[in-house]
């Protein structure tokens, strides 16, 4: 495969931060966009930096450009959104989902997604349901490849501090020793993994939907 230009949102994350870093250091990989809301003060020759108006498609458009793969590690949480549903909706679904309309009209034809363990459209849960939801509308919209990152529980260093979480880390990392067989996808993963299989999959030119668990990104 040619050398790739990749577009990544939400770089500023947990696994979009160490993304960007995997792709950069890549020679598979000859751009790295990244689109942000904010100033974004890294550097790096390979790296080029859209600050967007989410709200605005045709200034999303503009940004997104022409490239190769589209990798969508955006996300919030409820506390961030002060529990506003609709709120928590137009971040994570509309960003992503849009992204992969756009993409596609400009050309893109992998679209690669971080997801969650358990996501399904019919859910009861407002979390996993729409993380699901996500997932159906982009399978919808008929990239060459479209891959699919369920990780469980993430661990890795965050720049903001959750006191549940770190708390979590903990727990998880005593309980994936007792995970095998099929509960292995239970297991706790570092980001840093999630984000190296996303780069390794972009490379692979797959033809059609391939979900990844545990075992696949390690």
């Amino acid at each position: 495969m040619d050398k790739q230009t990749a577009v990544i949102i939400g770089a500023t994350g947990l696994i979009g931060s160490l993304l960007v870093e995997t792709l950069l250091n890549d020679e598979a990989f000859e751009k790295v966009r990244v689109l942000v809301r904010r100033p974004y003060a890294k550097q790096h020759p390979k790296l080029e930096v859209g600050v967007v108006d989410f709200g605005n498609l045709e200034d999303y458009k503009n940004k997104l450009g022409k490239g190769d793969s589209v990798f969508s590690c955006i996300g919030t949480t409820q506390k961030k959104v002060n529990g506003d549903k609709e709120a928590y909706r137009k971040i994570d679904y509309d960003i992503a989902v849009n992204a992969a309309l756009l993409g596609k009209e400009a050309g893109f034809t992998q679209y690669l997604l971080v997801s969650s363990l358990g996501a399904d459209e019919k859910a009861s849960g407002f979390y996993l349901k729409l993380k699901g939801e996500i997932e159906t509308k982009i399978a919808s919209i008929g990239f060459v490849g479209f891959h699919i990152f369920r990780p469980s529980f993430l661990l890795g260093n965050r720049n903001e501090t959750r006191i549940g979480e770190s708390i979590m880390k903990v727990v998880f990392k005593g309980l994936s020793s007792l995970f095998f067989g099929s509960m292995t996808k239970y297991k706790a993963i570092e980001a840093q993994t999630v984000a190296t299989a996303m780069a390794t999959a972009a490379k692979e030119a797959f033809v059609g939907k391939k979900i990844y668990y545990y075992d696949d990104m390690k």
